[in-house]
């Protein structure tokens, strides 16, 4: 039986001093030729395989955990500046090349700044992915997730429009609950000026984006999401699950940060139960979406969105619950070095696609009677 390896404290974003001191392209570049080294040099710099909860670390996210401690991480954010800024850096690092083959402008949304993607090519009517970034509601933008849109627009071949919602503690809850639905429902109410379907508009988001996503959803108007793409959401700000005890300290999103985080975005406890911030309270989810929703094996939101997955089912709300058990909380970012993140980031495009596509059928059965 392998052993579990303890990993020091660390940042939510894979930042270090040293991070601070060369340029991102020479740390991405060292990034890159520490995973293409082979498998047993890696396995000397990564040490024991760490087994946890019954499940393995995999190795590439395990070496990227290793390098951040050899680099001398050991601090936590203590401003939102100071987070903003390691977001930013650490995205330089993992996010990998811009991917091309995509137009690509900028969005005004009744206030919400936005960018949309379209993939070279796709033809007016397409779906559209309105997606919101994550970042504990105090950190993100279009910059930090522009990547990953890049790549949900290109291999989903869709639209993908990006909200930059408000963020805290300069405009705490529910200024991003706000600027979300109003991202949704402009979108909708755009959909020629966009060239989308408006009877195929779906949502997604990571972490806090996927909450918003969620919320967004459950919150929808005449117009309603007919998908929703959910990367290890946040769901409930009131409740310690046993995954916030196993993985709160060494996997990037640790315990103290999710505290911050959540005192920053909503600083009244009697806030902590609404329905707009804490979705798995809601009473009653059975009119949300299809729903493709993936966790992390060593992620302390895991057991969260495990239960917001077996609410929506126990509803009767179509979902697929994927866990990457080897995988930590952020993978979706980590486009440009391993293999693994990727991967994950394929299948939920491959969900996506089949969603979607589901979802034009129903509304072709609908119209033929």
């Amino acid at each position: 039986m392998p052993l579990q390896q303890e990993l020091p404290a660390s940042n939510v974003h894979p930042m270090s001093p040293l991070a601070e001191l060369l340029p991102p392209g020479v740390l991405a570049g060292l990034l890159r030729f520490a995973f293409g080294l082979p498998a047993p040099l890696r396995r000397l710099v990564i040490g024991r395989p760490i087994v946890l909860d019954g499940q393995r670390l995999h190795p590439e996210a395990q070496l990227l955990l290793r390098l951040q401690q050899l680099a001398g991480e050991g601090g936590r954010t203590t401003t939102p500046a100071a987070d903003r800024t390691a977001m930013a850096r650490s995205t330089a690092l993992v996010a990998g090349p811009a991917i091309g083959g995509l137009a690509v402008r900028a969005v005004t949304m009744d206030g919400v700044r936005g960018r949309l993607y379209v993939p070279h090519g796709l033809a007016d009517g397409s779906p559209l992915l309105v997606f919101y970034h994550g970042g504990g509601w105090v950190s993100g933008d279009l910059d930090s997730h522009d990547n990953l849109c890049r790549y949900l627009a290109a291999e989903a071949g869709v639209r993908v429009l990006s909200a930059d919602y408000r963020l805290a503690p300069e405009h705490p809850f529910p200024a991003a609950t706000d600027d979300a639905r109003t991202a949704f429902e402009w979108a909708a109410a755009h959909a020629d000026e966009l060239g989308v379907d408006p009877a195929r508009i779906a949502l997604g988001g990571d972490s806090a984006g996927g909450n918003l996503a969620a919320v967004t959803a459950l919150h929808a108007g005449p117009v309603k999401p007919v998908f929703l793409l959910l990367f290890y959401p946040a769901v409930d700000a009131t409740a310690r699950r046993r995954s916030r005890e196993l993985f709160g300290n060494g996997f990037f999103l640790t315990d103290r940060q999710m505290d911050w985080f959540i005192d920053h975005y909503a600083p009244s406890l009697d806030s902590h139960a609404d329905p707009r911030l804490s979705v798995l309270l809601a009473e009653d989810l059975s009119g949300l979406p299809p729903t493709y929703l993936a966790t992390a094996g060593f992620d302390p939101l895991r057991d969260e969105g495990e239960a917001f997955a077996d609410k929506l089912a126990a509803q009767g709300v179509p979902v697929v619950l994927r866990r990457h058990a080897g995988l930590f909380h952020g993978y979706a970012n980590i486009l440009g070095v391993g293999g693994v993140f990727r991967e994950a980031v394929a299948e939920a495009v491959g969900a996506l696609r089949t969603g979607l596509a589901l979802a034009n059928a129903r509304q072709d059965i609908a119209e033929t009677g």
